[in-house]
């Protein structure tokens, strides 16, 4: 026989259910503001995320004035509740006798007329008059569901880059984060998922694996046991690992007989092992052909540069590389104020500078350019239209020089150091980096089978490249160049500078670099894009490529 439970008094457990009706509604909206990014992409900008932990915030407010609200509500409903009880037990006893009376008869018609629809008003009524509006305006401001699955993307790309195990990330114990925020059994099951969407059947395995060992741990999911253990079955089968998948596809039955693919596939993998078949005969991604075989090399040049691996500076070379202050006659202003530079890279030349732009500086740029950010687009090498792309996920803002003094002074300083024309250079772009906020390996110069990349510029290519780096980043974030083997790690208030160029105009291919996912941090950089126009006697052309 089941225990009878103690029954709770009826208004400590209307308001119970008040509370919790209330309280599970928030946390399926916070569950979406913080797993996720809104129809304005936020999940590109931790600029723009900041914004949601402020409306989190104020809605949380919003709710307490509502729970006191509804509480005192309800204790007017618990009066109106007992003196009505009273009467109806009094009327059941002997309907016919309490009918009898004309003013009980009117009164039971009175209060099934106006009573209950008033009962039925205070029930439905905002009390706070305020909590459901506030929480209807801001919905429009939340994440969608396409924007969740985004950032369970820029996850997995996290765990893929810097090659986290499954378990560690789960735990969330990532570098640097003193007070890991472990992940459910739920948030597994999504980041599998999204894995075997994009037919990447490993990081699918683990994650599937994960969110059993957690379902069994603490009993706690909306996902239950036999889902998980259908997509695990299968990513394990497409890894090659039949008896194993044969295995989890029999626990999967016991817990769902009537499941008739899992029936299927026991039978398929019966046959399979028979015949002594264990590997799965699907092609895999790294195998389909030499282009996608040369990106894949690159990529894990790019990935090994971002973890701080495969770096190629001999100590030889690195021996000849110097800091200075930089007082030479570009400008008269370095005689009075010299910059100090430092030599990163010997080939292709990389300078940093450092203390090259002041905090204050930095807090105006970043406030200009905070309101106008948007999703960072790519040009298209066949259209030349500019879109968005999966490679490239930061939010970015154009400031021109009569926007504020700061950008003016900005682009005269970068002049001085430089040497170069900065008036037919492209206006100052300000860039903020998202969950796994990342640029894959590009040119920033235009190549020869792009002639017209820059055609509505009138300025010529792209002749040289300087980055600010306008925030600290605490684990990844790295400007890589994937050719020569070189990383450059954010540092704020400081500043590289490159040529994309050599003298003789052609383009240098050594300089392809990417900027590296932001891990854990919050990425800002600024950037100057000088083209050829105005360079005539800076820097002119030469017959040799120095």
């Amino acid at each position: 026989m089941r225990a009878k439970h103690k029954q709770l008094p009826i208004r400590t457990q209307l308001i119970q259910d008040h509370v919790m009706a209330a309280t599970g509604l928030l946390r399926i909206f916070c569950v979406a503001c913080l797993l996720s990014y809104c129809a304005a992409e936020v999940f590109t900008s931790i600029g723009h995320m900041a914004e949601l932990v402020f409306i989190e915030r104020n809605l949380l407010h919003s709710l307490k004035d509502y729970l006191i609200a509804e509480q005192n509500k309800l204790e007017q409903i618990q009066q109106w509740m007992q003196t009505t009880e009273k009467i109806s037990k009094m009327a059941t006893n002997n309907p016919e006798e309490y009918l009898g009376n004309p003013i009980n008869a009117f009164h039971l018609l009175k209060r099934l007329n106006q009573g209950w629809s008033h009962l039925e008003q205070m029930v439905l009524q905002d009390s706070s008059e305020g909590f459901i509006s506030n929480l209807t305006v801001q919905r429009q401001t939340f994440p969608t569901t396409e924007d969740q699955k985004g950032a369970a993307k820029a996850l997995l790309r996290l765990q893929d880059t810097y090659k986290l195990s499954t378990k560690r990330m789960a735990r969330g114990d990532l570098p640097g984060i003193d007070t890991p925020t472990p992940m459910s059994a739920d948030d597994c099951f999504e980041l599998g998922q999204d894995a075997y969407t994009s037919e990447d059947y490993t990081p699918t395995a683990s994650w599937m694996e994960e969110a059993l060992h957690l379902l069994d741990s603490y009993n706690h999911s909306n996902t239950d046991k036999a889902t998980i253990l259908d997509y695990l079955s299968y990513s394990v089968y497409k890894q090659g690992n039949v008896p194993r998948a044969l295995m989890l596809t029999r626990k999967l039955i016991e817990l769902d007989p009537s499941h008739v693919r899992a029936t299927g596939n026991v039978r398929y993998y019966e046959f399979l092992i028979k015949q002594g078949k264990f590997n799965s005969t699907e092609k895999t991604k790294e195998n389909e052909g030499n282009q996608d075989s040369f990106i894949n090399i690159e990529r894990e040049r790019y990935e090994e540069l971002c973890r701080g691996e495969s770096i190629q500076m001999t100590p030889r070379r690195q021996s000849r590389l110097f800091c200075r202050y930089q007082d030479k006659a570009h400008h008269p202003q370095l005689t009075l104020a010299p910059v100090k530079e430092e030599e990163e890279w010997d080939q292709p030349r990389i300078l940093r500078y450092h203390d090259i732009i002041s905090e204050k500086e930095m807090v105006k740029v970043k406030a200009l350019a905070n309101p106008r950010l948007r999703r960072a687009t790519i040009s298209n090498p066949i259209t030349g239209e500019l879109e968005t792309a999966h490679y490239r996920v930061s939010k970015s803002a154009w400031l021109g020089e009569s926007e504020d003094s700061v950008v003016a002074r900005i682009n005269r300083r970068i002049e001085s150091i430089t040497g170069l024309n900065v008036q037919t250079a492209e206006d100052l772009q300000v860039a903020n980096y998202g969950m796994g906020g990342q640029y894959e390996p590009h040119f920033d110069f235009a190549r020869k089978e792009e002639p017209d990349a820059f055609k509505s510029l009138g300025t010529g290519n792209r002749i040289a490249t300087w980055l600010f780096y306008m925030s600290d980043v605490m684990y990844g974030g790295a400007t890589v160049f994937t050719d020569i083997g070189a990383a450059i790690k954010p540092k704020k208030g400081t500043a590289v500078f490159w040529y994309n160029m050599f003298a003789s105009g052609e383009g240098d291919y050594s300089t392809r670099h990417a900027a590296c996912p932001v891990l854990v941090g919050n990425k800002w950089v600024s950037n100057k894009w000088i083209h050829e126009r105005g360079q005539e006697f800076r820097r002119p052309c030469g017959l040799t490529r120095e």
